[in-house]
């Protein structure tokens, strides 16, 4: 199976990850979308949990990862429920990791550890996740989740080139089981690129508005049993559609609603949100194998952290128009 991917290039790949990506699970992945309601606000915010999975594996591998680590970034968001990280303020979970919580199960309930064990692989030399260092790192540190969901959203909404994307991509170096960067000005470039995303992507006004809107929605329709807790495992459109289809008022009011103008104002707001403070210090190559952190070589870096803390703790103030 060839495969091609508008950051990564073209790859031939395994028979194991050929059957696994035709596999139930991660084709629900394709009406998955990674900005949760996003999509519901703007339509062309609409990369999918499928392309994002696709592209963690795809980069996995172009950094040399193993075809066990491949497996694992193909699997990691296999779990996400309809609309994403909207599920986890339906739940009130502040860590915002319910995916993770279930993730062992999900797929244990699938086919995918049989067709694990078709290839030869063993579903546990594959979790925990968190073990594969190219695919997972805590932040401030880089990993391959992290890259493409910046490079691939940012890219496919034109806030940033393929060709600085692509330039960017080829700046990778792995050093000791970490993913470091040939240059300080592409680490540079990356912080910006990363704040751009956190700051100004998810904590855009239309897209917190967005979420809460959403969340109070699936709140509302899982209080007057509309919907189930199970029907979140389904996907977004499925949900969306049951939602719409409600005869309830009070649903269908709130779904009309999804479609307002908003802004931005501090001082006469409707809705305020904060979301995870995410703060990326990447690890710099100096000389032929040694790592600094970009902070320790860089005072824009060090300022656009500063920045991008106080944003996030400020959180975004959104007033909804009048139309």
């Amino acid at each position: 199976m060839r495969i091609h991917d508008h950051l990564y290039g073209s790859f031939v790949l395994d028979p194991v990850l050929a059957e696994l990506i035709q596999t139930k699970p991660v084709q629900r992945l394709k009406h998955i979308h990674q900005g949760g309601a996003s999509y519901l606000v703007n339509p062309k915010w609409n990369v999918t949990r499928f392309e994002h999975s696709i592209g963690v594996m795809l980069l996995i591998r172009k950094l040399g990862g193993s075809l066990e680590e491949q497996i694992a970034g193909l699997l990691h968001d296999i779990s996400h429920t309809a609309f994403s990280h909207v599920i986890d303020f339906v739940l009130d979970n502040e860590e915002q990791d319910f995916h993770d919580q279930i993730f062992e199960k999900t797929i244990q309930q699938s086919e995918i550890p049989s067709v694990l064990q078709k290839h030869g692989f063993d579903f546990f030399s594959i979790v925990p996740i968190e073990k594969w260092s190219l695919l997972e790192q805590p932040l401030p540190l880089l990993c391959a989740d992290r890259i493409d969901y910046t490079l691939r959203d940012l890219s496919t909404y034109n806030m940033i080139s393929l060709d600085d994307a692509s330039e960017f991509v080829d700046k990778l170096r792995v050093i000791d089981k970490k993913i470091c960067l040939e240059t300080i000005e592409a680490a540079e470039w990356f912080v910006k690129a990363y704040y751009t995303e956190v700051i100004d992507f998810f904590l855009h006004p239309l897209n917190v508005y967005g979420y809460a809107m959403l969340t109070d929605i699936l709140k509302t329709a899982m209080n007057k049993q509309v919907i189930c807790f199970d029907d979140l495992l389904l996907d977004d459109s499925t949900v969306w559609n049951k939602l719409i289809g409600s005869k309830d008022h009070d649903i269908s009011q709130k779904v009309k609603a999804i479609s307002r103008d908003v802004i931005n104002d501090e001082d006469h707001y409707d809705i305020h949100q904060k979301k995870k403070v995410r703060i990326i210090d990447p690890l710099v190559l100096v000389g032929n194998d040694q790592m600094k952190k970009a902070t320790e070589l860089s005072t824009k870096v060090t300022e656009l952290n500063q920045h991008a803390l106080e944003k996030s703790l400020k959180g975004t103030f959104v007033r909804v128009l009048n139309t």
